[in-house]
């Protein structure tokens, strides 16, 4: 991969990684029309590795919350008087969310990997979990707000983001769509879905940095590690822009304009695929 394409796939992470529109699925797309076969498993690989990158630039937007977070936390670990404390019990509701995507990647890897890479897969979740989207963003109503998140609420999240692991049905898009449905306002939903990508992403890249290490390297064939790391910190950058944008749009707009995007994404993958212009793999 050169470095040209390391920074175009770089930057479509970043930007697509928290909107409700599947960063993997125009991953996939995009690594498809380069070229690539896209369930390779240095791709595959790449795919995942570079999200870490996202996920920093979420870490860094949002460390004074998480600083805060963990501080409650740790003290209400260690003291029950400090029990009461909502971040502590918001700390705990972000790691019992994060099991299930823990367990479901874990489950289905090899799926995740090879079958679920078809662009078949993607268009169809495209289009099929835009019509849950839309009857979340009209059925939510909003009555309730951060400090009335509890273990319950984050428990079914994460169940429901389990459904990510289909490209094009989106990690963001699935949580925040969860959250409305337990009538969390917008702005706290995608807050929570930014929390609950920190362990689930960094889960993965860690999981394919160690699988495929030897396989990404440009010495085996693979992407290479100069390709990798250049999409990282250009994900991260562009991540930083992503997440200050959509926290201020979401306080103002409803998903609309993203279910559209996906529809009408969707609706072409399926032409292209169907009239035999591109390969679903």
């Amino acid at each position: 991969m050169n470095i040209l394409e390391a920074v175009l796939l770089g930057a479509v992470e970043g930007f697509t990684e928290f909107l409700p529109i599947s960063s993997t699925g125009h991953l996939t797309i995009v690594e498809k029309l380069l070229g690539y076969q896209i369930d390779a498993p240095d791709i595959t690989a790449f795919t995942a590795i570079i999200q870490s990158g996202a996920v920093f630039a979420t870490l860094i937007f949002l460390r004074t919350d998480i600083i805060r977070i963990i501080g409650a936390w740790v003290k209400g670990v260690f003291s029950s008087a400090q029990r009461s404390n909502a971040d502590y019990r918001f700390g705990w509701a972000v790691i019992l969310g994060s099991i299930p995507i823990g367990i479901a990647g874990l489950l289905f890897q090899d799926a995740i990997e090879t079958t679920l890479r078809s662009l078949w897969f993607v268009a169809g979740a495209l289009i099929i979990y835009s019509f849950v989207m839309w009857f979340a963003d009209h059925a939510a109503t909003e009555v309730r707000h951060a400090e009335d998140v509890t273990w319950k609420d984050t428990l079914i999240i994460g169940v429901v983001q389990c459904l990510a692991v289909i490209p094009g049905v989106s990690r963001s898009g699935s949580t925040m769509t969860a959250g409305l449905l337990r009538d969390l306002d917008r702005v706290t939903v995608t807050k929570l879905s930014f929390f609950l990508s920190i362990p689930a992403l960094f889960g993965a890249t860690i999981l394919q940095t160690y699988e495929n290490y030897d396989g990404i390297s440009s010495a085996n064939g693979g992407v290479g590690w100069t390709a990798t790391i250049t999409a990282t910190i250009v994900s991260f950058i562009v991540g930083w822009f992503a997440v200050s944008w959509l926290l201020k749009f979401v306080a103002k707009h409803s998903y609309s304009v993203f279910i559209g995007y996906r529809l009408v994404l969707g609706s072409l993958l399926l032409v292209l695929l169907a009239t035999g212009a591109i390969d679903a793999k």
